[in-house]
């Protein structure tokens, strides 16, 4: 059973932009927060993937990281997730193999299976998508025989090779807001994460069948299982209140189809929510963990031990910037977190 000691902090960036700053300065703050991240001692920093949106600044993950491994020296990084049946399970696995040659052992390959924009949106991405199940199964099997330079006889894999070639592979993982994918990382041996920040029910039933029909493979001997929900962390609880606040109203308005900039603790303060509202705003609060650092070290301890998992993906979004950053600061401080070693990076092997 993890402990409050045992655990291992991540972050989840969906690079927010904030009201009236731009995409450019979104994906700057983005930079800042995983340098923040790298020096501190968090584990991982993915970023996710999103498009036809001006409130989320990241459509392209691999292109990102390549820019995040460049300005950090330690932390791993990777998506959260790809959405894999928009592209071709070849050119991910591409993109990735190139990622950890130039940053090796840092790289991690979440996988989604969901559009990440609306359904108009994901068929301009890729108008052969049909949302089958066994498609997508398909592609992560392909996915993984490209990752692992496999050459099955009488298959594509026997003529046609992911390149760079390269001694090492990116961690993979499954990402999934139900059960299903789970079940899917557990036939095919892949790490599991649960997104709770997405749906705040069943999760540690969907990580307990993971662990249980998990098969292992050659490059996971045992499940490995984590939890991705929102976090805000302030110095007093007034704060982290207003905090939450904001994230549960932007929370309601997506549900409610309004795309608009990140709320303000102005117009939280002025918004008088209804009767249904405020039905809605309890549920949401499943996604979200909130308070000063000895309320958030409870809360995410208790949750670790629901799960039975010993890392937890974390992620802030506010209407201030130095709101996010010091979110980050008081959890690290909280759990005592301790940077590790940097890694031998991909520049000093090549001098």
């Amino acid at each position: 059973m993890p402990t409050s000691s045992t655990l291992r902090l991540s972050v989840l960036d969906q690079s927010p932009v904030r009201p009236g700053a731009t995409a450019r300065q979104a994906l700057q703050e983005t930079t800042q927060l995983a340098q923040l991240a790298d020096r501190l001692g968090y584990t991982r920093y993915w970023v996710s993937e999103h498009h036809n949106t001006t409130t989320l600044a990241g459509p392209a993950p691999e292109v990102l990281l390549s820019h995040l491994g460049a300005h950090t020296s330690r932390i791993r990084l990777g998506s959260g997730g790809v959405m894999l049946p928009h592209y071709s399970a070849l050119k991910v696995a591409e993109n990735f193999k190139m990622l950890e040659a130039l940053h090796p052992g840092r790289i991690d390959l979440g996988i989604g299976r969901a559009p990440g924009a609306d359904r108009l949106t994901a068929y301009a991405l890729n108008p052969s998508n049909k949302f089958a199940e066994e498609d997508f199964v398909e592609q992560l099997v392909d996915l993984q025989a490209y990752l692992r330079d496999e050459r099955t006889p009488e298959t594509i894999h026997e003529r046609v090779q992911a390149i760079p070639q390269i001694e090492t592979q990116p961690e993979l993982w499954l990402l999934s807001s139900s059960g299903q994918s789970g079940e899917f990382a557990a036939q095919l041996g892949l790490g599991f994460t649960f997104a709770q920040f997405i749906n705040p029910s069943g999760g540690p039933a969907a990580v307990r069948a993971y662990r249980q029909q998990f098969r292992p493979s050659p490059e996971l001997a045992a499940p490995a299982a984590s939890v991705a929900l929102f976090v805000l962390c302030a110095d007093t609880e007034e704060k982290a209140n207003a905090l939450a606040k904001a994230m549960l109203m932007q929370l309601l308005r997506f549900e409610q189809g309004v795309r608009g900039p990140y709320p303000t603790a102005a117009e939280v303060a002025a918004h008088q929510f209804g009767p249904l509202e405020q039905a809605r705003l309890r549920h949401h609060q499943g996604r979200v963990v909130s308070g000063t650092p000895a309320q958030v070290h409870a809360q995410l301890t208790e949750l670790a031990a629901a799960y039975a998992v010993d890392e937890l993906i974390l992620t802030s979004i506010t209407a201030d910037f130095a709101d996010r950053l010091r979110s980050y600061e008081l959890l690290a401080e909280a759990f005592e977190l301790a940077p590790a070693s940097p890694v031998v990076s991909a520049e000093v092997l090549m001098d």
